[in-house]
């Protein structure tokens, strides 16, 4: 027999910065885990009717879909370059990108390195899943040495195809960078600390501290051809060896924000 539970009673429910639209999201991804960070994020800190997220091409390419907040769309790779627009336009605005590893780190590097050499006053949200997602699981800048996708069957060939980017290693060494880190949603601790670091990315810009980024490592257990759960082990198995977490740039002005 089924209990409903009466409202006054709940403690888990749709934040209310997100719109009541169904997920395209694969069963088992943690895109839908980084979105929910981010809504009770914005919630929290009082900003939802202040905010524009950027959607990228890709798995998350219906981002605007699920936020009940200002959103705009832009071409592949591009959404640091309309960040960057939108922000000086609405310096009052909180504005962030919310990328994956293939529209960041292959087609928008060069978007990515100069609005943190910029040093933009915007927020990034980087999801690594080490894998492109939406076409069909090829090789991504991102994919770990022998990882095996559907353009490279037989693993990833370091010597023909070079080595993984590790993003958040580069950009917090561009001299604009504030805030860098790097988290995982494989497991309930670590959500709980990618959420603090999504909260002093946002008080970073907010503050007019200058470009924050928050890597997420996430699992695509679709494309990686395992289960959900098998999926969160995979990440603390290889991913985190390859992509060690961490704060890789805190500026001293940023310091007192940490939660």
């Amino acid at each position: 027999m089924v209990t409903l539970v009466k409202p006054e009673n709940m403690v888990f429910s749709r934040p209310q910065a997100f719109t009541e639209t169904s997920t395209h999201y694969c069963p088992g991804c943690t895109h839908g885990t980084a979105h929910r960070l981010i809504a009770e994020t914005l919630m929290e800190m009082n900003i939802v009717d202040r905010t524009i997220g950027v959607a990228p091409v890709g798995c998350s390419v219906f981002a605007y879909n699920y936020f009940d907040t200002d959103f705009v769309e832009a071409a592949h790779g591009r959404a640091p370059a309309m960040a960057t627009g939108i922000k000086r336009v609405l310096p009052d605005r909180c504005v962030f990108t919310y990328q994956g590893d293939g529209d960041l780190a292959s087609i928008g590097m060069a978007e990515i390195m100069h609005a943190a050499g910029r040093g933009e006053n915007i927020t990034v949200i980087f999801l690594n899943n080490a894998i492109y997602g939406m076409t069909g699981g090829q090789m991504a800048p991102t994919t770990l040495p022998g990882q095996r996708t559907t353009s490279s069957p037989n693993g990833r060939d370091v010597e023909l195809s070079g080595f993984p980017l590790r993003m958040s290693e580069m950009i917090a060494k561009m001299d604009g960078a504030s805030y860098v880190v790097r988290r995982s949603l494989h497991d309930p601790a670590n959500i709980r600390k990618a959420k603090k670091a999504i909260r002093t990315a946002f008080e970073t810009q907010m503050r007019g501290l200058g470009f924050s980024m928050v890597e997420l490592l996430s699992t695509c257990p679709t494309n990686w051809g395992i289960n959900p759960v098998d999926s969160c082990q995979w990440v603390e198995d290889h991913m985190i060896p390859v992509y060690p977490l961490g704060d890789y740039k805190i500026s001293l002005s940023v310091g007192d924000l940490r939660l």
